[in-house]
């Protein structure tokens, strides 16, 4: 049985941000001859890894909205410099646009049941480009379309 993950995105203020970062990101990649896969690194291993390793995401919380999603590929195990354990998320790069839904702020990950994952939007490439047109607005009127659902 299927189970996602949650984080917050940290440090990304909207859906267009993460993917000009995920696209510099694979750009690097390409021009060091690396996989073009990506990674977030936690220090916890989700105890239920065979379940999210069955097809799960992770889902990111941008500025209080669950509203993207990447195909996990696999859990690693790393180390880093000092010999502490982590474990790497490892996923496919590209950005899935879902439905919105509003999450509060958090600490680490969570678990995210299939029942209540968002669902993809149907046309993600117009998803894609009405999340850059909603970039062009100014916060506070975005902030106010959001409160009133309109975003």
């Amino acid at each position: 049985m299927t189970v996602h993950l949650v984080k917050l995105c940290v440090g990304i203020d909207s859906i267009a941000e993460l993917v000009r970062y995920r696209e510099e990101m694979a750009r690097k990649r390409r021009a060091s001859k690396k996989p073009l896969e990506d990674q977030h690194w936690t220090r916890s291993f989700p105890r239920r890894a065979e379940e999210v390793l069955d097809g799960g995401s992770l889902y990111w919380v941008i500025r209080g909205r669950l509203c993207v999603r990447h195909r996990i590929l696999r859990l690693d195990e790393v180390e880093d410099e000092q010999g502490k354990a982590y474990c790497a998320i490892v996923y496919d790069p590209t950005v899935i646009v879902t439905e919105i839904r509003p999450r509060r702020a958090f600490q680490g990950w969570r678990y995210l049941e299939v029942e209540d994952a968002p669902p993809d939007l149907p046309d993600q490439r117009s998803a894609l480009a009405h999340a850059i047109a909603e970039e062009a607005l100014p916060e506070d009127l975005r902030q106010e379309l959001r409160g009133l659902g309109l975003l």
